[in-house]
């Protein structure tokens, strides 16, 4: 993977120039772009998206979490953006340590969030503060454990 200098993405360059801390690295790879976000800014980084109507990332079109056990950070969030007016697609990418699988819920920015991160809390055990319903989407109630950790056992608990 190459990392893409500042300049040469705008919409890059708009989220450096308004709070340079919310960028803490650039991806390039195969004409994708992905920012990578630290936790703490995700949701006023998805506020500011949203909210410049030049830019117009309205949509949320799928949130990926991925375990990289036993790597630290462990967990990462991929969330997919769009930008209809723009035809343009943007990834934020939010790293989280094993110990502390937890980042701000974006419900409030793209309603679509809702079952996304519902299905990463019940699958992963992310946790997302300030979710209107953090409940399981697809396991049963319940349910022990998240079984699409790495290091959950493959027959489950016994």
């Amino acid at each position: 993977m190459e990392s893409r200098e500042a300049g040469k993405n705008p919409v890059v360059q708009r989220l450096r120039d308004w709070d340079p801390q919310a960028v803490a690295e650039v991806i390039d790879f195969r004409g994708e772009t992905t920012v990578v976000v630290p936790r703490q800014h995700l949701l006023k980084v998805s506020e500011f998206l949203l909210g410049q109507p030049d830019l117009g990332f309205s949509y949320l079109s799928d949130l990926t979490p991925v375990d990289r056990f036993p790597l630290e950070p462990r967990f990462e969030l991929n969330y997919h953006l769009l930008s209809l007016h723009r035809k343009e697609r943007l990834r934020l990418r939010v790293r989280l340590p094993g110990s502390e699988p937890a980042v701000t819920s974006v419900t409030s920015v793209w309603p679509t969030a809702n079952w996304h991160e519902r299905e990463a809390f019940d699958l992963f055990g992310i946790r997302f503060e300030g979710h209107p319903d953090l409940t399981r989407i697809l396991m049963p109630d319940d349910w022990e454990g998240h079984p699409l950790r790495k290091d959950y056992p493959v027959e489950g608990y016994r």
